[in-house]
């Protein structure tokens, strides 16, 4: 066994590790304590406030890459461990096509402030895991290639990160060292301005930097690498507010990942929605069944430290005493006793997008089966018009405002003014809001 010493911005954190650690956070090798009895874990250190950040945007345009530069950038001045970009898209399926899959978390401080950073996939067959990714950040990054500009996920992305409340965006145009014509960078940002506008956000005053992440990962040309990876650091630093967390209420974490550690138990992850929670607490798990499981909290962690207590806004795992993991599902929700009912049918308020916002072509009826995602739930749902409604053979076109039955096929947590999505073939279709739970 080993002792580690880490850096962050100049103060040093010594814990015990079985292997060298970078602080990627995925799955098991987020929680080093956790997975044996011997370990102990830094304290989190909460001097600075603590913000959720993330890179959305179209495949391919540089998201990864571009959170590469962030982790070189600021590792350089002490906020960051290096991550490469094979270290990022970690899973040899991504490597292999080049493409992120899963979201990845990464963590960096600037001067102000503690970021832990959500690496969004931009391919369309993953947009299940950007949801999720999105719905935990407090503000984003869009990533755009300077030599295609905006393309189909560029906009779905907006679309969603809108959806799930985030509320403030910077632009990053990537690629600049492909691009000669000046007029081309002109046009890419006023189409990007236009497209913030269109989907609700400020898009006179969002900040829009230029740069070239691969020039910063690579240490060549800082006029349009490194100085523009700080630039960038610096709007978010200045652009996107540091939220004020939900801590009066309930506490409540929808559940993003499982696994089991080997003689402790089973971890789950999320980002907390609401609340506080400490360490021996008693907790439920509300979701897919009728009873929820009762668990009592024994391990709590986020990027390998030790938290005295889990906070809104946190990305945080949690150890769980005598729960298999058999027994969970993505989707769940982690919460104080008896504040969250698992539900099967709700009204609610929806808007079909239209086919210019890259929805249907056509309209639908009654019966209508498609996939609704609240939180981290992904669950088939079927649409029907309420009883008052006297002609149930009407069409819903694109375009609509319309208020429907959603009944779901399982049991799941959800609340009056929840918002969710519902996607069918592989494209958002609407977007909706919780009115009145039904049952």
């Amino acid at each position: 066994m080993t002792t580690a010493l880490r850096l962050v911005a100049g103060k040093a954190f010594p814990r015990f590790v079985t292997a060298p650690s970078a602080f990627l956070v995925t799955k098991k090798n987020y929680f080093s304590s956790f997975s044996s009895k011997v370990q102990y874990a830094a304290q989190f250190d909460r001097s600075k406030p603590h913000v959720n950040i993330g890179t959305i945007g179209h495949v391919d345009h540089g998201k990864t890459t571009l959170t590469a530069a962030i982790t070189k950038t600021l590792a350089d001045k002490g906020g960051a461990d290096f991550l490469d970009y094979s270290s990022i898209d970690k899973a040899p399926e991504e490597r292999a096509r080049g493409i992120t899959i899963s979201t990845a978390h990464v963590e960096y401080e600037t001067a102000k402030r503690h970021y832990s950073h959500v690496d969004c996939p931009g391919h369309a067959d993953y947009i299940k895991n950007m949801i999720t990714g999105a719905a935990q950040m407090d503000g984003a990054i869009i990533v755009v290639a300077a030599s295609d500009g905006q393309m189909p996920q560029t906009r779905e992305h907006l679309l969603l990160a809108r959806q799930v409340g985030v509320q403030k965006i910077v632009v990053f145009v990537n690629k600049v060292d492909t691009i000669d014509d000046p007029e081309m960078l002109e046009l890419v940002e006023m189409e990007m301005r236009e497209l913030l506008t269109q989907y609700g956000f400020d898009g006179e005053n969002t900040p829009v930097i230029f740069g070239s992440a691969l020039c910063a990962l690579e240490g060549r040309e800082p006029e349009i690498g490194e100085q523009r990876i700080m630039k960038l650091l610096d709007a978010i630093d200045e652009y996107i507010p540091t939220p004020e967390r939900d801590l009066a209420k309930p506490f409540l974490m929808p559940i993003e990942d499982i696994f089991s550690i080997s003689g402790r138990g089973t971890v789950v992850t999320g980002r907390v929605e609401r609340g506080e929670l400490k360490k021996n607490e008693e907790v439920e798990i509300v979701g897919f069944n009728k009873t929820p499981i009762k668990t009592i909290v024994t391990g709590i962690e986020m990027f390998r430290k030790e938290l005295e207590k889990a906070m809104a806004g946190d990305n945080a795992g949690v150890l769980l005493r005598g729960t298999r993991r058999d027994e969970l599902k993505r989707g769940m929700v982690l919460c104080k006793p008896g504040s969250v009912q698992a539900h099967t049918k709700f009204l609610a308020s929806l808007y079909i997008l239209t086919k210019e916002e890259g929805g249907r072509h056509s309209g639908f009826g009654e019966n209508y089966r498609p996939q609704l995602y609240v939180r981290t739930a992904d669950v088939t749902t079927v649409l029907k018009f309420p009883t008052e409604v006297e002609d149930h053979s009407k069409q819903v076109m694109p375009g609509d405002n319309v208020e429907m039955e959603c009944e779901l096929v399982h049991p799941t947590p959800i609340e009056v003014g929840q918002r969710f999505n519902i996607r069918e073939g592989g494209k958002t279709v609407g977007t909706g809001l919780v009115t009145r739970i039904i049952e």
